[in-house]
């Protein structure tokens, strides 16, 4: 589906910033101009992703859409009545919170900010050969570093990019 954090990809995009979401959008564009006669976009209001009901809010890059080209269907026509209006209650919330959200994306926030540096050995540092954890990947040895990131080969999940927050020493 075409949900923040799923399409642009949440990840590419802390990773790669800027660059990441245009890449991202480069292949929506890609997508949408390879259908022949019709391309149907879609998101989902709600998703179970690791057995947790997760909400999400409608991509980005369904905005951008040129409106003379979308035609907007609210309904799955297979759902049982009970069920769309059901789905409305879930859905109207989040279209509300995402236009709203939308909104403020053009407003100047003004501010002030103080660079903070991390004391020496307040993060776990970590070095190629370094034998770590991760909750969800398991053990691994760090392959390569790049600042707090970090490149592992874990012997389960094969080889990963990961934050070094996300993992300790094993």
């Amino acid at each position: 589906g075409w949900e923040d954090g799923l399409f642009p990809n949440q990840r590419a995009l802390d990773e790669g910033g800027g660059k990441a979401l245009e890449e991202e959008r480069r292949l929506a564009y890609v997508g949408l101009t390879r259908a022949r006669h019709r391309c149907t976009v879609s998101f989902a209001a709600n998703r179970r992703i690791y057995n947790q009901w997760s909400s999400s809010v409608p991509s980005r890059f369904i905005e951008e859409l040129p409106a003379e080209h979308v035609e907007h269907l609210h309904r799955n026509p297979a759902m049982r009545p009970d069920a769309e209006s059901f789905m409305d209650d879930l859905l109207v919330p989040q279209v509300a919170r995402f236009r709203s959200r939308r909104a403020e994306l053009g407003k100047v926030i003004e501010g002030r900010a103080e660079i903070l540096t991390t004391p020496p050995g307040a993060g776990a540092s970590f070095s190629v050969g370094d034998r770590i954890f991760h909750q969800k990947f398991g053990y691994g040895r760090v392959a390569a570093v790049d600042g707090n990131k970090l490149e592992i080969a874990f012997e389960k999940s094969g080889v990963k990019k990961v934050i070094s927050s996300f993992v300790e020493a094993a």
